[in-house]
């Protein structure tokens, strides 16, 4: 199928949805305007009363020592020389020192004059 029936057929399409979601709203309302909310059952004032929690027993936890091993010299992380960088050269300034703060006027041309009665 070429374009022209692509484009055909999916315009046929969205009519058809707009329409029918059009009509389906319509319907809701009219149906909700007609009719009652079904009367609920009134709840109950008081609800019973919840059983006891039960009681877990406790569990005994053992001491942590207070005089930890200390680690071993093998997982010490080696130190790192520190190195100094030369300082960098003083390069001139790329922005200038005086920005302009006014705008420029622009020339606005003349409209062509009319060539006749509307």
């Amino acid at each position: 199928m070429d374009t022209y029936n692509h484009c055909f057929l999916s315009a046929v399409l969205f009519i058809v949805l707009f329409s029918s979601s059009i009509h389906i709203s319509v319907a809701a309302r009219n149906l909700l305007q007609t009719t009652t909310a079904p009367s609920l059952p009134k709840p109950a004032s008081t609800l019973p009363p919840f059983p006891p929690l039960p009681t877990f027993p406790q569990p005994t936890l053992p001491n942590i020592p207070n005089n930890l091993p200390s680690l071993p010299i093998c997982l010490h992380f080696p130190t790192i020389p520190k190195v100094t960088l030369p300082p960098l050269p003083n390069f001139p300034s790329v922005l200038p020192t005086n920005i302009p703060t006014t705008i420029p006027s622009f020339p606005f041309f003349s409209p062509p004059p009319a060539t006749g009665k509307p």
